[in-house]
């Protein structure tokens, strides 16, 4: 199979995740592309708590993930990759051609960020991100459960008020 979703979520491994995405497309495994988390053992073990034992959760640096993708790619079960925020995947696009979707599922309210829609809020630099992660082709829309209508970028960076 392959990486059948490549999202970025600021709350990272969660219920929507695991059960929302996971249960519908019969996940196998998690990539958590993140370079604070993957260096830390306590928020490794507090994620893995979060992934049913059936599903296996990968924990990478955007460096590492970069030098494993192909591997996971090619692992037998379907998988989702998951970012934090929209930098880390902006730097995984701009170095692996083979990302051709992301999904932006939930970046929420803090200072600074605007509403676009009810779970996705932007600053101007991830807004940027958004931009140039779609202006190398890539197709980006928000969605935040599978049966949900995928909003596509262009209406989601028009979009204001939530």
């Amino acid at each position: 199979m392959a990486i059948e979703v490549y999202r970025i979520d600021d709350r990272l491994v969660h219920g929507q995740v695991v059960v929302g995405w996971g249960q519908p497309l019969a996940l196998g495994f998690l990539v958590l592309v993140d370079d604070q988390v993957a260096a830390s053992d306590w928020e490794r073990d507090l994620y893995r708590m979060g992934v049913p034992p059936e599903m296996a959760v990968y924990f990478e640096s955007v460096e590492s993930a970069l030098s494993h993708l192909a591997e996971y790619r090619q692992l037998p079960d379907p998988g989702l990759l998951l970012t934090g925020g929209t930098a880390t995947m902006r730097s995984l696009v701009e170095r692996d051609p083979a990302i051709t979707r992301v999904n932006v599922g939930g970046l929420h309210h803090r200072a600074g960020r605007s509403p676009r829609l009810r779970y996705v809020f932007l600053d101007a630099g991830e807004e940027s991100d958004l931009r140039a992660i779609g202006a190398r082709g890539v197709d980006v829309t928000a969605q935040d459960v599978p049966g949900a209508d995928p909003v596509p970028l262009d209406e989601l960076l028009a979009r204001s008020g939530g």
